[in-house]
């Protein structure tokens, strides 16, 4: 049954568990004794009534269940593009690192395994620009920062905007410098501590 009283109160536990954002698969699992037809029925119901928005095609919020919505963009990424490497790059990246300006507000810009595309959600738009990269060469080129999805390190957003855009202008690149050498400095901290910390276990072994 998908009644929006229950319905209410199944959303509301797995949100209670972190969830709220939902591809129709999800959904299919979260209410396995509906038939298809009657989940169909079912899922129009909820979302004409308001209990589930259709951010964009086959994925759904529960807005109830939301305890933010920072990065709930990306969350809807993770849902779109699910089995395919997706991370945050070009402008959105370069923004956050502070090295570009002009910077569109209320859109995320994606690179990602799978196809290329534009969608507007009622959240913002989401750009996905379909990258060859292997998995490996992604991981090595990317961070994980604690959120949805991985972000470009500085200077694959740099590479990723200068192959897709055909330009940097909106880059300064003086502060991009700033950034690098920062990131190198601290990189090349850490180095210098493991290689204290090696010595150290090594000596009392000695």
């Amino acid at each position: 049954s998908m009644k929006y009283q229950y319905a209410n109160e199944v959303l509301h536990r797995w949100a209670q568990q972190g969830r709220a954002v939902f591809t129709i698969d999800d959904l299919r699992r979260i209410f396995p004794e509906a038939s298809r037809a009657s989940f169909s029925v079912g899922l129009k119901r909820l979302t004409d009534k308001g209990l589930l928005t259709n951010a964009l095609r086959g994925v759904y919020v529960f807005d109830a269940g939301l305890r933010s919505h920072a990065h709930l963009l990306e969350t809807i990424v993770t849902c779109a593009r699910r089995g395919e490497y997706n991370y945050l790059s070009m402008e959105s990246a370069l923004s956050e690192y502070g090295v570009i300006s002009q910077i569109s507000t209320g859109r995320i810009t994606v690179m990602t395994t799978g196809r290329s595309g534009k969608f507007r959600t009622p959240y913002g738009g989401i750009l996905f620009h379909h990258t060859a990269r292997h998995a490996q060469g992604i991981l090595e080129n990317t961070r994980e920062v604690g959120r949805p999805i991985r972000i470009a390190a500085p200077a694959t957003a740099l590479r990723d905007l200068r192959r897709v855009r055909g330009s940097v202008d909106l880059v300064d690149m003086k502060a991009y410098e700033d950034v690098i050498r920062e990131i190198d400095g601290a990189a090349n901290k850490r180095i210098q501590m493991d290689e204290m910390d090696i010595d150290f276990f090594l000596s009392g072994r000695r």
